[in-house]
This record gives C-alpha cells, sequence and structure tokens, in this order.
C-alpha cells in the first residue's frame, strides 16, 4: 500500500508550530502533566515509581476499565487501546477490507478515514453532507449506495470539521441498514462528551450494533494529544481478535506514561471535560457575533458539538485568505482545500483559551482589507 500525501498533517507539519496564532486547532485546551497528577494525592508517587517495561498490547485493564465506562454495554474486554486514534483507523482498515471491497465514508472527512481504503484498493464513495441544510446526511442516499461489496461505513459523529450531529432516528436507522445490509460501522466519536446540550448526546454505535465500531481517543474532547492514547470499542468478538492480533505488527503495546496519566484523566473527565465546554461556550459567544458582522464575507451553520465549525468564504480565494491571513498578522485558518474538493470553506477552531486574541486579529486583518 501506497497512500497520498496526507494533504491536513503537510499543511500543519509546515505552518502549526511556526504560525504564533493558531484559530484551526481540531482540539481542546490541553493541561500539564502537573494538572493530571494534582487530581489524586498519591498520583505523582504512583508516577515516580512507574516501570518502563512492555505494557499489555490490549492496554493495561485500569485503563480499559476507564474507557469502557464511557459506555452503555462495553466491557474492558471489548476495549483495544491504540496509539492515538490514528493506528486505530489504519488497523481497522486492514483487518476489514480488501482490495475490491468498497466503503462508504461520511464527507467532509479526515483523510486517513478515506485514504487508508484507497490505499488498500478499496473503492472509497463519500457520503457527503449538505451545507446548504446544516450539513445533513440524506440516507436515501447512503441505502441507494449500499451494495453486495459494502463492507463498511464510516460516520463521524461530532463531526469534523462541521459539528453536525445528526438525530437518534437517524443513529437507528442506521443501525437497521448495518442489520439489514451486513456492512460494518466504524464510528468516529472522537468528539463525543462536547456536546453543547447533554441531551443531544448520541448513543456509541459500538451500543447500538454488534458490527459498530466506535473511536475514541483523548486528544480532542480533553484536550491531552500529546498522550498518544487512542482506543476502539466493539462487542463483535470475532473483529476484536482480528485487531488486536494486527497491532502486533504496529506498535504491540501502548506507552507506559501515557497509559497512566490517560487513565488517571478519565478518572476525573467530568472536571476536565466541563472546563473545555466552558471555554467553547465563551468562545462561541465571540464568534457568533463577529460572524453576524461580517455576512457578506462568511456563512456559517453555527455547530451543536465540539471544538471547530467550517464557514464558506465568499470574497475569493480560500487559499489566498488565508494565505495573506498568516503572513499579515500570524493567524492560521485551515482552507478546506485540505478536506478535497472543500475550496470555498476554511476551518476554524474555538476550543482553546487563546481563540479571542487571535479572532480580533482576523478581525483587524478583515477590516484593513476593507478599507484599502
Amino acid at each position: 500500500m501506497k497512500p497520498a500525501p496526507f494533504r491536513l498533517e503537510r499543511y500543519f507539519a509546515r505552518f502549526e508550530f511556526a504560525a504564533p496564532y493558531l484559530l484551526c486547532c481540531s482540539d481542546c485546551e490541553t493541561l500539564s502533566v502537573a494538572d493530571l497528577l494534582n487530581f489524586e494525592p498519591n498520583a505523582l508517587d504512583d508516577f515516580f515509581s512507574l516501570r518502563l517495561g512492555y505494557t499489555e498490547s490490549l492496554g493495561s485493564f485500569e485503563l480499559r476499565n476507564q474507557i469502557a465506562s464511557l459506555y452503555e454495554r462495553a466491557a474492558p474486554e471489548d476495549i483495544i487501546v491504540h496509539a492515538g486514534a490514528e493506528e486505530a483507523i489504519f488497523n481497522f482498515m486492514n483487518v476489514v477490507l480488501d482490495a475490491g471491497d468498497q466503503m462508504i465514508v461520511h464527507s467532509p472527512h479526515y483523510q486517513s478515514l478515506g485514504e487508508v481504503a484507497r490505499s488498500i484498493g478499496a473503492t472509497v464513495i463519500e457520503w457527503k453532507g449538505d451545507p446548504e441544510h446544516a450539513w445533513e446526511l440524506d440516507l436515501n442516499f447512503l441505502e441507494n449506495a449500499v451494495t453486495d461489496k459494502t463492507k463498511v461505513v464510516v460516520v463521524n459523529f461530532p463531526h469534523n470539521p462541521t459539528g453536525f450531529l445528526p438525530t437518534p432516528s437517524f443513529m437507528a436507522e442506521l443501525s437497521r441498514l448495518s442489520d439489514d445490509r451486513g456492512f460494518f460501522v466504524f464510528s468516529d466519536e472522537v468528539y463525543r462528551g462536547l456536546e453543547y446540550d447533554a441531551s443531544l448526546r448520541l448513543p456509541a454505535f459500538s451500543d447500538l450494533n454488534e458490527r459498530g465500531v466506535s473511536l475514541g481517543v483523548m486528544s480532542k474532547t480533553y484536550g491531552l494529544a500529546g498522550l498518544r492514547i487512542g482506543w476502539i470499542s466493539t462487542r463483535n468478538k470475532e473483529l476484536f481478535r482480528e485487531l488486536a492480533a494486527f497491532k502486533d505488527y504496529t506498535t504491540i503495546c501502548n506507552s507506559a506514561p501515557g497509559e497512566f496519566l490517560a487513565t488517571l484523566a478519565l478518572k476525573h473527565r467530568a472536571p476536565i471535560v466541563e472546563r473545555n465546554l466552558s471555554i467553547i461556550e465563551k468562545n462561541l459567544n465571540l464568534l457568533s457575533p463577529f460572524f453576524d458582522r461580517h455576512k457578506e464575507r462568511f456563512k456559517w451553520n453555527q455547530p451543536k458539538a465540539g471544538p471547530m465549525a467550517f464557514p464558506r468564504y465568499s470574497g475569493g480565494s480560500v487559499g489566498l485568505f488565508c494565505k495573506q491571513l498568516l503572513e499579515n498578522t500570524g493567524v492560521l485558518l485551515l482552507p478546506g482545500s485540505v478536506y478535497g474538493n472543500q475550496s470555498d470553506f476554511f476551518r476554524i477552531g474555538f476550543g482553546r483559551s487563546n481563540m479571542p486574541d487571535c479572532l480580533s486579529r482576523l478581525e483587524r486583518f478583515i477590516e484593513l482589507q476593507d478599507n484599502n
């Protein structure tokens, strides 16, 4: 296999650690190691006494137990811990798909959700959200697109980059189609828990259906990307065994410090998520009037969850706009071209506490453009 270059990651490799003002981040405000250790009185001593040998391939029982508590029907024996979400995506696609199979992916999408399948030789069909209707997905399209070769349908709720959330009835119908047509549902749920209204939170797909595979990670909702801890939850025992065996050819096992700190964070996830939702709420209270003030230039659908949105730019080339903004202000936005054929859109992130400063610089740049 030889996947195409990862447009988004190549873009960030070039600019993420050079630009002083990041206004397109997909994660929430992070924490320090000290912040995590302060959650429990003996955590520092336990961390210092941690042995740095090999860890369990599936992940420590303590960590899998904490992850299982995020679900209604999962046990620790249904969880496989990976090195971030990326390894989990790569392993799942390689286990389930062969050349000539078909996969349907919710779009726009994080590139690896489609590209890994393409590199295996599978046919990938994009199930596109409708920007004119708040990025909704059409179940009729899916039902007509599924064939006998369809092995996987990939969905992402809350959605990156639009913040779209469907209804519970949508999920129930997707589960019914999976039962009727026999495909797996790979459900990217890395932003689950960041719904602005908790009553809108969807059930995890691995709870709904034994063909469901739920993807989680410490990076997004918890802001702990540096731990490099992700996971898959599935109640499909045969698939679980195959995924566990395939992991022997990737990371084998995970980082002991990463697992320790992830376990600690999940034990105390409530205040971490509450803090991140508070940051998002404050930033949305600035973003909404900003987009109202600049309706002639931007159109956006305010998301229902997550730390980002995907506004449309009507002032010309999005790529040029992002380039000039970076050169003149140091503010980094993400042009929609990194998601493929989304050239009128850009990603804006609002899960970090410095967003107001970034936004004020963006607004001054727009005002200077308007005055020239």
